[in-house]
């Protein structure tokens, strides 16, 4: 059997294995322009109380380590891989990550065993750890990059610009300050195509753990029972190769920057919700993610308590109360280990 084609203006015949094998060869493998979205919590499997660290890898191979928290670890962490940015909403213990996990797999969901990551955090021992870009507001950015220098035992530089990408992967960390509302793009040196990584705004505070300072700023802070303020509080904006846009909140309660910045400016398809009871509402959280920014699909985490059971939401959570108020997408919850694949317009296509 041959296939009759038009080349160059002139008909040729063509064997029909020879068009079939070139169509084959010519398809991109499955899952090549999918976004994957990991998150890294206490227990296999569930969405636990502390958890918090999510990785999202582009299609070009590009892996962005969110919210390092409480939920790893630390740098040793075998589920951690390559890691080429690191990017953290605030400074709270549970993000910066002032502890970490015991071991994987310890205590309970509710309740697993943390140990004291003093002085310097789960996201400082990752940053040095894996040689990773910090892109961060510059407060923040300067605090970590202080850790990683301190492990390290050199000066944590900032990073190199290839014609305005910071180019991957990397022989030491850096730093990439960027205020709210700037971008910083990091692109594999294999590939044309770069991340951009965008703080957008959140309602919310963001001071660091005592037991992550100094001791001059321990002595000067305790008597007060303060902490110190590292920038304002942000959620992120990322996006990637395939043309995914994903909204990641940080810690926020409702704002209206939600639908003016995340919906009407960057079209966000994929969201990531923190879901605080001290900052939203079963009834917020819907709002935000219903009328204010719309996305195709949501993935929440940061629930503060043992959600699921079984991989299955407990019909008795917030977290449960939440989702039945969500209309018209699909909320995964971020269950710990199982990857997500997502595509360019935000529908997941795998893992969900």
């Amino acid at each position: 059997m041959s296939i009759v084609a038009f080349t160059g203006g002139a008909m040729k015949q063509f064997p029909a294995h020879a068009i079939f094998l070139a169509a084959f060869l010519a398809a991109p493998a499955a899952g090549a322009q999918n976004v994957k979205v990991t998150p890294l919590g206490s227990h296999a499997g569930e969405l636990c109380t502390r958890d918090r660290a999510t990785i999202f890898e582009d299609p070009t191979g590009v892996r962005i380590l969110y919210d390092a928290g409480q939920s790893v670890t630390g740098a040793d962490d075998p589920r951690l891989g390559k890691i080429d940015v690191v990017i953290l909403s605030h400074a709270h213990g549970d993000h910066i990550g002032d502890l970490k996990l015991k071991a994987l797999e310890s205590g309970t969901c509710a309740r697993p065993e943390v140990v004291s990551a003093a002085p310097n955090s789960t996201t400082g021992e990752i940053v040095a750890a894996k040689n990773a870009a910090i892109v961060m507001v510059g407060p923040l950015a300067n605090f970590i990059a202080k850790k990683a220098e301190t492990i390290k035992g050199k000066p944590t530089e900032a990073c190199a610009v290839n014609a305005s990408d910071i180019v991957g992967p990397l022989s030491a960390p850096c730093t990439a300050f960027v205020q709210t509302g700037g971008t910083r793009t990091f692109r594999a040196s294999a590939s044309s195509k770069a991340v951009e990584i965008i703080p957008v705004p959140a309602m919310h505070e963001s001071t660091a753990p005592i037991a992550l300072l100094g001791e001059a700023s321990r002595k000067n802070l305790q008597p007060d029972n303060m902490s110190l303020t590292l920038g304002p509080a942000n959620g992120y904006v990322i996006r990637f190769t395939n043309g995914l846009v994903a909204y990641l909140s940080g810690d926020t309660g409702l704002h209206a920057e939600m639908q003016l910045v995340e919906r009407d400016f960057y079209h966000a398809s994929l969201m990531e919700l923190n879901f605080g009871a001290s900052a939203l509402s079963p009834e917020g959280a819907a709002y935000a993610v219903n009328t204010l920014v719309q996305p195709v699909s949501v993935i929440v985490n940061h629930v503060n308590e043992a959600a699921t059971s079984g991989g299955k939401v407990k019909p008795d959570t917030r977290t449960a109360a939440f989702m039945a108020l969500v209309r018209g997408r699909p909320v995964y919850p971020a269950l710990s280990g199982q990857t997500m694949e997502f595509d360019g317009s935000g529908k997941c296509v795998a893992g969900c």
